[in-house]
């Protein structure tokens, strides 16, 4: 299986509110994603997710490494032909009614995004937008719609609809699905996963919400105060949770069998996310994690490998088996 974005020690910094200096919002960000297939990305608010996101669509300029898509260095191209390349990623947002323009109906939103790339004409141009539709689940009279006549879920439709319409191979779902009632939710993750099996996309899927990213990632990236702390293949990271970070969030998920509720063990984490303008030293979980030892002060850990896929940064990985077992 190809690869179809790549992203190698990935750097941003913020300048600072107060006091002057930077805030590293990203931090030697590594991953690769193969076509076809789903990212999620996880982690608590804050800890640079969307930033990692917006990097990706180079709607935020990295401040090192590099984003890899099909061979082609993003960082490289200049404005316009990143706006060409845009066709080939797009972006899902999470609050999909603020996303579209109250003034304009749905349908002019879509042609609007066919315009600008200059995909199909005249008749051809009218199909296009019925078929799009078609593809989401909405009737053709939406089109007269304006985004404050829809629901939570039909205005996500509309937005998944407006990101379809030039044909991206990628899509980057900033939290696509939080903003939405329980039941529209798993409409949404289904409607997603449908169209990643017709049109052979590839999501990098950011979410905070551990369930709806073990059902609709191939691949989960635990992220940690601008860092990736764990990379797994999904069944090996909810069945093996290494980091001690991952296993306080997997812990947090809520059982349907309360007899397992009351039976597992949660860990349970004091403190609040460090400040990113000021971090801890070496490990920058250490302050909150209940397996730190001095070591942990001295340097960030290197990736421990479990499998040659799955890899935790953290010097007491043997130790959290134990704990874990």
């Amino acid at each position: 299986m190809s690869t179809i974005l790549e992203v190698d020690d990935l750097t941003v910094d913020f300048p600072a509110r107060h006091g002057g200096g930077q805030v590293r919002a990203l931090n030697g960000v590594n991953f690769s994603v193969p076509r076809g297939t789903t990212l999620g990305i996880v982690g608590e608010s804050g800890c640079g997710k969307s930033t990692l996101g917006f990097t990706v669509m180079m709607l935020q300029r990295p401040s090192g490494g590099r984003v890899v898509f099909e061979g082609t260095d993003l960082g490289r191209l200049d404005r316009r032909d990143m706006r060409r390349m845009r066709r080939r990623i797009q972006i899902v947002f999470q609050d999909a009614a603020a996303s579209l323009d109250p003034r304009v109906p749905i349908g002019d939103s879509l042609n609007e995004a066919l315009n600008i790339h200059g995909l199909a004409k005249g008749r051809a141009r009218a199909a296009r937008i019925h078929q799009l539709l078609d593809l989401v689940g909405l009737p053709a009279t939406f089109l007269e719609r304006f985004p404050h006549q829809l629901s939570g879920g039909q205005a996500q439709r509309v937005a998944i609809c407006r990101a379809l319409a030039v044909g991206p191979d990628l899509i980057v779902c900033d939290e696509p699905v939080s903003a939405l009632d329980v039941s529209i939710q798993a409409q949404i993750v289904n409607l997603m996963q449908d169209l990643q099996r017709e049109l052979g996309l590839t999501y990098l899927f950011i979410s905070h919400d551990l369930s709806i990213v073990r059902h609709i990632s191939d691949t989960v990236a635990v992220m940690y105060l601008g860092r990736i702390v764990e990379f797994a293949p999904k069944a090996e990271l909810y069945a093996r949770p290494l980091h001690p970070y991952t296993r306080a969030l997997l812990s947090a998920v809520p059982l349907p069998d309360p007899v397992q509720e009351r039976a597992r063990q949660r860990t349970i984490l004091t403190g609040d996310l460090p400040d990113p303008a000021n971090p801890p030293s070496g490990c920058v979980f250490r302050t909150r994690c209940p397996l730190a030892i001095a070591a942990c002060a001295t340097a960030f850990p290197p990736r421990a490998y479990v499998t040659p896929e799955h890899w935790a940064s953290c010097i007491r990985i043997d130790e959290a088996e134990e704990n874990r077992s």
